[in-house]
């Protein structure tokens, strides 16, 4: 497992699904946080949205993140970093 990319979300979500799937498909090596089980994974989803609780959060090596990214957008992303 990999912390070059990492993955907060909850089962419920169904953006989070997508991004999972997304990864999961393309093979990407990331790590998983799931913020319903993890009470200080949640906290740290808040500080970045600055304050909002939106997910997924998807954390990259070089220090960005996107919230509820499109395929399209995680894919660029991933591709920038060589990831893809």
């Amino acid at each position: 497992m990999s912390d070059k990319v990492v993955m907060y979300g909850a089962a419920w979500c169904g953006d989070c699904r997508r991004s999972k799937a997304f990864l999961d498909s393309n093979k990407v090596d990331y790590k998983y946080i799931d913020v319903e089980a993890d009470e200080s994974a949640a906290q740290k989803v808040i500080e970045i949205n600055n304050g909002m609780r939106s997910i997924p959060v998807i954390l990259f090596e070089d220090g960005t993140h996107l919230t509820e990214p499109s395929d399209a957008a995680l894919e660029a992303k991933l591709k920038e970093l060589s990831v893809l």
